[in-house]
């Protein structure tokens, strides 16, 4: 459920006692397992773990409950929910990062507190960091404080002991997980997932997965079980999905069907290379305030500002990039729409009067004092990237688009630019946002990229890198047959039909694929769409 205010900054949201029940049900095994609850907050994996152990001969007695927390005020709430059900237990307040490490436990139970690493920082960041290195798992400085969180549970296990966690769904995708995944393969012997279509936590944008993991010497692989939400995990019949990830690489291809799956890499390596290979995708402008920098024609009629001390831009955003080109008469057109297409960027040391002005009244507001600003000189000079030959999409409702930017316009950062390799510009600019309507290139896109608040599929520049699109031997082969379908696919783009794209684009990138296999990629896709969709709580735009 939602937490209060401090909750959330604590990272604290306490889990349905139905899924509290289901880990504890599945990790404890006998009356003599010894129970620890490493974040226990007000007791809810206790309380499930002293049900289970009555189920399991347990006659209570010897204390085989055990909590660490580190906010006083839950661990008393835990302690008297506790004593009320007649439960012998031992909570003790503090960092569990600080716990000893030659404690161990039968069974770990828990979810772990979930804070971002921009507010997870000085002695507690340094503290787990530090509990993380002493299991060999050096984490990234952008780790959020779940991950040393699982890798600490771990020493606390017996050899054969089982650990049961609530996680964040960055388990699978994050680059800064990698460490925490690999961690994962080599210390159990079995590891388990359990991931949901619907949001487990009402109120909570944060999508999660339930981690399984028993026993000590490696595993190969991993299983997953996919069902809709509490309630159908608790009734389905568990289906499980062995999955065996390459090194570091993300486990969300195990979200899709493995027929599927397996089409989507013959077919991948057959016709597609990644994003990379024709050229370099970087970060738009960063202006540090975008309403003083990016400027609208009426702005630019009203100041006076001239010609020379201005710079066409994509406007802000990406709700205008629905089509392949970005040309002169979509810039025309987002400005006659009231865009802010101009960005005001003297070149000149010597400012004209109007533009001098403007100085003025943005030093006045405290632009000047922004940090990227202040850290500029002159402060109003914004830095360029180079003027990419495509826009990326990168924080997308239904899919990442790839746009030709003919129109020659500088970028913000609200999208990515790719600059395409000398050998590769004419045809790229020209079929490859056409091409990259397919279904490997859409499936592939919720495989590198993840899920974010929303219901959104964000690229990071890395993840960008590795998108599948069509190869250039597989598009120049198939040259006069784009071509010819760039009419239709432009109004199936103005009607918003995904799906019609790409049953015109797929056969013929993939003219050795049965319309069975191209039918299960785009089925497989539209799996994964939905299940942002539905994680959003509404439908897509």
């Amino acid at each position: 459920m939602a937490g209060t205010p401090d909750q959330k900054a604590r990272g604290a949201f306490f889990t349905p006692p139905a899924i509290a029940q289901y880990l504890a049900d599945w990790a404890i095994r006998s009356e003599s397992d010894h129970v620890l609850e490493p974040s226990c907050g007000e007791a809810v994996f206790l309380s499930a773990a002293a049900r289970r152990l009555s189920q399991v001969g347990s006659e209570g007695g010897a204390c085989r409950l055990h909590g660490v927390e580190l906010h006083e005020a839950s661990a008393a709430t835990a302690r008297t929910i506790l004593e009320d059900a007649g439960e012998a237990a031992d909570i003790h307040v503090g960092d569990f990062f600080e716990h000893e490490p030659e404690r161990v436990f039968d069974v770990i139970l828990g979810n772990p507190p979930f804070v971002r690493y921009q507010d997870f920082s000085g002695p507690a960041r340094a503290r787990s960091l530090e509990a993380a290195l002493a299991q060999g798992v050096r984490l990234s400085g952008l780790s959020s404080s779940w991950a040393a969180f699982v890798v600490k549970a771990a020493q606390h296990l017996t050899a054969q002991g089982r650990l049961a966690l609530v996680l964040p769904a960055e388990l699978l995708s994050v680059s800064y997980a990698a460490e925490v995944r690999r961690f994962l393969l080599r210390r159990f012997a079995s590891l388990k997932l359990v991931a949901f279509e619907e949001r487990l936590f009402p109120g909570v944008l944060e999508d999660v997965v339930l981690l399984l993991a028993e026993g000590t010497g490696g595993a190969s692989c991993f299983e997953l079980h996919q069902t809709r939400n509490a309630e159908t995990l608790l009734t389905d019949a568990a289906a499980w999905t062995a999955y065996s990830p390459d090194d570091g690489a993300k486990w969300t291809p195990a979200l899709v069907a493995s027929d599927a799956f397996a089409i989507y890499r013959q077919l991948q390596d057959a016709n597609c290379e990644d994003l990379a290979a024709w050229g370099r995708t970087y970060l738009g402008a960063v202006t540090g305030n975008n309403r003083f920098f990016s400027l609208k024609e009426a702005d630019v009629v009203e100041h006076g500002i001239p010609c020379s001390d201005l710079v066409r831009i994509s406007p802000p955003g990406a709700r205008h990039l629905r089509g392949l080109v970005f040309s002169d008469a979509s810039w025309r057109a987002a400005t006659k729409q009231g865009g802010a297409t101009y960005l005001f960027r003297p070149s000149d040391e010597y400012l004209s009067d109007a533009s001098r002005a403007y100085v003025a009244q943005g030093e006045a507001a405290g632009v000047s004092k922004g940090y990227k600003a202040r850290m500029r000189a002159p402060w109003w000079r914004v830095p360029l990237v180079d003027v990419p030959d495509l826009f990326l999409t990168y924080m997308n409702h239904d899919r990442p688009r790839l746009v030709a930017n003919e129109a020659k316009a500088q970028i913000l950062n609200s999208i990515y630019g790719v600059k395409l390799q000398d050998d590769r510009r004419d045809v790229g600019m020209s079929l490859l946002p056409l091409a990259c309507l397919n279904s490997v290139t859409l499936l592939g896109a919720e495989m590198v990229g993840r899920a974010y608040g929303g219901g959104l599929l964000k690229l990071e520049p890395r993840e960008a890198d590795t998108l599948p699109v069509p190869s250039l031997a597989a598009i120049e082969a198939n040259l006069t047959k784009l071509e010819a379908v760039a009419p239709q696919l432009g109004t199936c783009l103005r009607q918003n039909d995904i799906d019609a794209a790409t049953r015109l684009i797929d056969p013929i990138l993939f003219p050795q694929a049965d319309a069975s296999d191209l039918e299960g990629l785009r089925a497989a896709r539209e799996v994964q769409f939905q299940r942002r969709r539905t994680r959003a709580g509404r439908g897509a735009n």
